[in-house]
């Protein structure tokens, strides 16, 4: 590396946020996978999450493996109003954006795939959109969960898209996203021990399937 080129410092997140809907009808479905992997989170890391109305959200903090602090968040401030909610953490304790790992459902990934990213835009993901705009900046880092497309989705309508995303996993879908939010909590961890960039390596290679069980 040439003399006066500094090395990018290590994104280490230190604030994690799920996005999902509150509601009960919510509970289960694939647009509340982000909920699911902070839930999965609070329990392997013994970090309880509780509502805490000045955040908007269910709120909990720790000690992360790897020794460092960790805050969860879950926003119940519904979908496209995440940010409010994201933005109430990030200022009162004064984080960086690039600090804020969101973790959310992706349509344009196959069930089984995962995608960690530094920065991008929302994708049509409302609460990404939302995130994006009450954060003032897309550099923040993402970890987008698969969820798959409606079959036919080549001619799928927007009724379809939405029941799908609403809709529940089946059994089989459920055994398999149950090994995904696992192998999410390694991601995360590694990225919390190494940085962000490190574990984009583990995270983006590999397919999750339900002969791993």
């Amino acid at each position: 590396m040439s003399e006066g080129v500094t090395k990018p410092a290590m994104v280490i997140p230190q604030l994690i946020v799920g996005l999902g809907n509150p509601d009960s009808k919510y509970n289960q479905t694939r647009h509340n996978i982000g909920f699911a992997a902070v839930d999965a989170l609070s329990r392997s890391w013994h970090i309880p999450i509780t509502e805490n109305r000045k955040f908007q959200g269910e709120y909990g903090e720790g000690i992360a493996p790897g020794g460092g602090k960790i805050r969860l968040l879950k926003p119940l401030t519904y979908m496209n109003r995440s940010g409010q909610s994201i933005q109430a953490v990030t200022s009162w304790y004064k984080l960086p954006s690039e600090s804020v790992l969101v973790i959310y459902d992706d349509m344009d990934l196959p069930l089984g795939k995962t995608r960690l990213r530094l920065s991008g835009s929302a994708g049509g993901h409302n609460g990404m959109k939302s995130a994006i705009a009450h954060l003032s900046t897309q550099n923040f880092p993402r970890l987008r969960i698969g969820i798959g497309k409606p079959k036919g989705a080549a001619n799928s309508d927007n009724s379809e898209t939405v029941s799908h995303v609403l809709g529940r996993f089946s059994i089989a879908e459920t055994q398999l996203m149950s090994l995904v939010l696992q192998f999410v909590a390694e991601c995360i961890e590694l990225s919390l021990k190494q940085g962000v960039e490190k574990a984009m390596n583990l995270c983006n290679s590999r397919t999750i399937d339900n002969s791993e069980s």
